[in-house]
């Protein structure tokens, strides 16, 4: 297995090469199984194939770059530990986000110091933040990230997970809601209450000069 703690601790840099064995082409469902048959390589191209995936989400949680990348070596590990009993007529990208959400909730448990995303690489990392239809989510890609940052470390942590799940990942309401075992009703109404709040949030901000 390769080493992915130093893997995961430069996601900006992420020109790892590739198991010569294992195609970049070979579908992430291919190396899952080949991962539980004992596939080291496989194993180790599933990381290079998720790694930015799981630092990025995992910050967007935490709200700072050593959180995530802590939180990112967690859900790795547990990838390793546990892939032998995923189903792999299960939806993969669904249960890795499970991993995800529970990896930072428990180094969210661990740490409990202030929320910060103020240096310019977390604002590159929202600066890709997805948005549907809605007024509010809309909202959310165009604001300024940084007071968007803030806003999101303001949360409630399920209500976080959901927007982050639903607006920034662009899952759907009813994969949101599997991957954090809630009901899509339950997160459409945390999803509503976490937009209103950034938007008074924004509001607050901007009619304060910047001092919310």
């Amino acid at each position: 297995m390769s080493n992915f703690g130093e893997i995961v601790a430069r996601p900006d840099s992420l020109r790892v090469k590739a198991p010569s064995q294992v195609s970049l082409e070979t579908p992430l469902h291919a190396l899952v199984e080949r991962a539980q048959r004992g596939d080291a390589l496989a194993f180790d191209q599933i990381i290079i194939c998720c790694q930015r995936k799981v630092v990025a989400t995992a910050w967007r949680i935490l709200g700072n770059q050593a959180d995530a990348l802590d939180a990112a070596q967690e859900v790795f590990l547990r990838l390793y530990r546990y892939l032998r009993t995923f189903d792999t007529e299960q939806n993969f990208s669904a249960w890795l986000y499970r991993l995800i959400m529970n990896a930072c909730h428990d180094t969210r448990k661990r740490r409990s110091k202030e929320l910060s995303l103020d240096s310019e690489g977390e604002r590159a990392t929202l600066a890709n933040m997805r948005a549907d239809d809605d007024v509010e989510a809309s909202a959310i890609g165009m604001e300024d990230h940084a007071v968007i940052a803030r806003a999101l470390a303001s949360l409630p942590e399920k209500e976080r997970m959901a927007l982050v799940l639903r607006d920034l990942e662009g899952l759907p309401t009813e994969e949101v809601a599997r991957v954090l075992g809630s009901t899509p009703t339950t997160v459409r109404s945390q999803i509503s209450s976490a937009r209103s709040k950034i938007r008074l949030f924004r509001e607050r901000f901007f009619r304060e000069g910047g001092a919310a």
